[in-house]
């Protein structure tokens, strides 16, 4: 089968993540894939793929996020008007390649598409609104990675999605230490003396992390925390955040709090490293004390799988999609509108430093969640839809021989 797979950015987001690691599972199974993103001149994807890609081609970084959305859904239309029939299935995983395939649908260039939707962002414009939604409603088969966006799916929109399953590569993210990990803490100045916080994904309201920095100041406060260190790691986003970072930078002020970039200041108490290359990750997990997603919305929250298959005890929000694959042994849950019961999680947390149940947690998830498995799954959802979209083959009826 040849599937073509549309992600919106070759930076290490969730949703990219997930597309490249379905990619690597399909390809594993004996599929012919190709990856697609937009790129600036002289980007990659942000680790190597077994499976092809294709970088497609913008020039700039519009000032505002509609702009910036129509310039590449622009880029993926012209070059899928004379690839797309090269592919059996295509499927978008962003808004920006979904209007892509709704447009090359429309003038009838491809009979049907499928769009993953780990989660829909509450836009002020009403246009990017609009075409969020029109990169789903229009699309031939719907999937999500949790109950919740299924729910929500269903509930405000009347669209039945199809559930599919993320996945952890447990060898990767694994407890072992490895020789990486010391040289990253040396990058980053970190002392193994303090107690580490790490949250991945970079300063955004959705990663509520003006709350977690409050929390990180009460937490601080407990008996042997004064030393404490949150390391903010990733954060390469196509969405503008400068708002939730002045308020960020001004809540840090307030709490008299210094932060700085890796290794520019040992005694900084908050360091910001920006985007991080690939094999950072896993090192980062093991050197934590404690990983915080206290997000207000996810799709899933992958950052918590592989922390606990790192061993690394994990503070998530007593929210779903948590909820929905996470028990109370797993996690240190909080309310993620609640400072004081982040602080509270986060203390929590750093008392299950090398308990067996994490090692028992991360060995149970990954047991679970695996993309071999989920590849299966978009297979069948593949093969449904190409069995919809082909039409039957024409046969020439048997002419019986004369005698």
């Amino acid at each position: 089968m040849k599937t073509g797979l549309l992600t919106h950015s070759v930076n290490p987001r969730g949703g990219v993540v997930h597309t490249l690691e379905l990619a690597q599972a399909l390809h594993d199974a004996g599929h012919e894939v190709t990856v697609m993103a937009p790129a600036l001149p002289g980007q990659q994807f942000f680790r190597p793929v077994a499976c092809k890609t294709f970088l497609v081609s913008v020039r700039h970084t519009p000032d505002n996020t509609l702009d910036l959305v129509r310039d590449r859904v622009a880029a993926f239309t012209t070059h899928l008007e004379h690839t797309a029939a090269d592919f059996d299935v295509l499927h978008a995983h962003d808004g920006m390649g979904g209007n892509a395939l709704a447009d090359l649908q429309a003038r009838g260039l491809i009979q049907g598409f499928v769009r993953t939707v780990h989660h829909l962002d509450p836009f002020d414009d009403p246009e990017l609104q609009r075409l969020q939604l029109r990169s789903v409603t229009q699309a031939s088969e719907v999937l999500c990675v949790s109950q919740l966006w299924q729910a929500r799916l269903q509930e405000d929109h009347g669209i039945a999605a199809h559930a599919v399953c993320n996945g952890v590569d447990a060898q990767r993210f694994s407890p072992q230490a490895q020789v990486l990990d010391d040289a990253w803490a040396s990058k980053l100045g970190v002392d193994a003396s303090r107690p580490m916080l790490l949250s991945v994904g970079g300063i955004e309201s959705r990663k509520n992390t003006v709350r977690l920095l409050q929390a990180f100041a009460l937490w601080r406060q407990h008996s042997g925390m004064a030393r404490a260190v949150w390391v903010i790691a990733g954060g390469a986003s196509l969405l503008d955040h400068s708002q939730t970072m002045q308020s960020f930078r001004e809540a840090l002020q307030g709490l008299g709090l210094r932060a700085a970039g890796p290794g520019q200041d040992v005694q900084a108490d908050v360091v910001i490293t920006g985007a991080l290359p690939d094999e950072a990750l896993p090192s980062l997990y093991r050197l934590a004390d404690v990983v915080a997603m206290p997000s207000l919305r996810e799709g899933f929250g992958l950052v918590v799988l592989e922390a606990l298959c790192s061993g690394t005890p994990v503070v998530a929000s007593k929210i779903a999609p948590f909820t929905e694959h996470l028990q109370d042994s797993d996690v240190a849950f909080a309310n993620p509108l609640d400072v004081t019961d982040i602080a509270r999680a986060l203390a929590q947390a750093y008392a299950q430093r090398g308990a067996a149940q994490l090692v028992q947690s991360g060995a149970r998830l990954a047991q679970h969640f695996s993309w071999a498995k989920s590849a299966q799954q978009h297979l069948t959802i593949y093969q449904r839809l190409m069995s919809a979209t082909t039409p039957p083959p024409t046969t020439q009826q048997e002419t019986a021989p004369c005698l």
